[in-house]
């Protein structure tokens, strides 16, 4: 049976996590936009380190800071929620502290500080999903999720505009938005504190069950390593091929970027809870057609080159977007739907790894794609998405629904899940099962 979700602001807001979760959101994602696109020039400037050397240290610092996500799923599963989202946000403060400390010329500082903020950004996502699962549940939940996506990439958009403002004044300006983005952490992150939202443990079911692991998803681990690269076509490709194939205003890349970043806040929520429809393992693959789809769009749009390759790529850039959106609103919710309550922390642990990594290899993968030619780097894209479309439409998962956990039950029928609010009272919050 189809199940859709209306959209309700207050609703939403509380099946969020609160409006003080949602505050602590925006200032996250805010000091985040203030700093996070100009890390790079933050080396480079102020530090006078090479770009090479702080690309180096900011690949680094990401990489390794996958290492922490086994122990943040564990800790999410032991039933913290608003504090590990807190210490995602706070480990950034300590982060953004060394970046200050580090004297011009030294690069371990900088690569510490890296380390940490990486942590901080692996950390939150995973951590964030499991606070809203336990909030809400169905597709309330995809709509929640949703909305934290578009308030995040708002926010984002606002704080890489003003600090775009500030840099007019140089390296000094640059500390001075490091400053600000550590002081918005820090509020940031005692506001997700004073929630305190913890979830109780569920208990794992006896041996031998078939929910008594966290489920292996290997194809939807496999395929999101390869949907994870759409989120940089915006922010690499798509600048890559303009300035240097075709020879294209700077002002064609900006104006592709602003573009992506409206469109996710204005249609995020909207077209989730359009597609809720269907299941969403049938909406993730279909993101994938939408995205493979859209790079061989790209491919027909730079081979008319002069005047018109511009415009036709900044036009097909429009259902790249649809198809990001599309990917994000049903990638990590089907992911909670999958995982037993008693592993979800690690579940998305193991979403997260796959997601970082795609993050982490797809701007080297996509720079020598494109040294090869457009056909290389369109076609291969188009490729591997289909190929991950494919492999996400037809892996079975594994049946729990019968299994007797406490957090899945036949299809029709309702389960509860407690948690404990920052008042320190229960709160019974129903969960409705639905195709997934």
């Amino acid at each position: 049976m189809a199940i859709t979700t209306k959209i309700r602001p207050r609703a939403l807001v509380r099946a969020s996590g609160g409006p003080r979760y949602a505050v602590a959101l925006a200032v996250d994602a805010l000091g985040t936009g203030l700093l996070r696109p100009f890390l790079l020039l933050y080396g480079v400037l102020v530090l006078r380190l090479s770009a090479s050397a702080t690309g180096i240290a900011m690949t680094a610092g990401v990489v390794v800071a996958l290492v922490c996500m086994p122990a943040v799923g564990r800790w999410l599963d032991q039933g913290a929620r608003s504090t590990v989202v807190a210490a995602s946000m706070l480990v950034r403060v300590v982060g953004v502290a060394l970046l200050l400390a580090t004297p011009a010329g030294h690069g371990w500082p900088f690569a510490a500080a890296a380390l940490f903020l990486g942590i901080g950004n692996q950390a939150w996502p995973a951590a964030h999903a499991a606070l809203v699962a336990t909030v809400a549940h169905g597709r309330e939940r995809d709509a929640a999720l949703a909305a934290g996506r578009a308030l995040r990439n708002a926010g984002l958009g606002v704080g890489a505009l003003l600090a775009t403002v500030c840099l007019a004044g140089g390296p000094t300006a640059l500390r001075a938005l490091a400053a600000v983005t550590g002081l918005a952490y820090l509020a940031a992150g005692a506001l997700a504190w004073s929630v305190r939202l913890r979830a109780r443990p569920a208990t794992a079911p006896p041996r031998g069950r078939a929910d008594g692991s966290a489920p292996r998803m290997r194809a939807l681990l496999a395929a999101n390593v390869v949907y994870v690269f759409c989120l940089n076509v915006p922010e690499i490709a798509l600048p890559l091929v303009l300035v240097t194939r075709l020879h294209a205003s700077p002002v064609w890349s900006a104006a592709v970027f602003v573009a992506n970043t409206v469109l996710v806040v204005a249609l995020q929520v909207p077209v989730t809870v359009l597609m809720s429809r269907f299941s969403r393992r049938s909406v993730l693959a279909l993101a994938g057609v939408v995205l493979a789809v859209s790079y061989l769009g790209f491919l027909a749009a730079t081979s008319l080159g002069g005047g018109w390759g511009a415009p036709a790529v900044a036009l097909v850039s429009v259902p790249c977007t649809i198809g990001e959106i599309i990917y994000a609103g049903s990638a990590t919710a089907l992911v909670t739907a999958l995982a037993p309550a008693h592993v979800l922390g690690r579940a998305l642990a193991r979403f997260q790894l796959s997601t970082g990594l795609g993050l982490a290899v797809s701007p080297a993968a996509i720079t020598a794609l494109a040294s090869r030619g457009s056909t290389a780097l369109w076609g291969s894209l188009a490729a591997a998405t289909l190929l991950s479309a494919s492999a996400v439409a037809t892996e079975k998962d594994l049946p729990t629904r019968l299994s007797g956990h406490p957090g899945r039950t036949p299809s029709g029928c309702v389960s509860s899940a407690a948690v404990t609010t920052q008042t320190g009272q229960s709160a019974v919050a129903r969960q409705e099962v639905e195709p997934r």
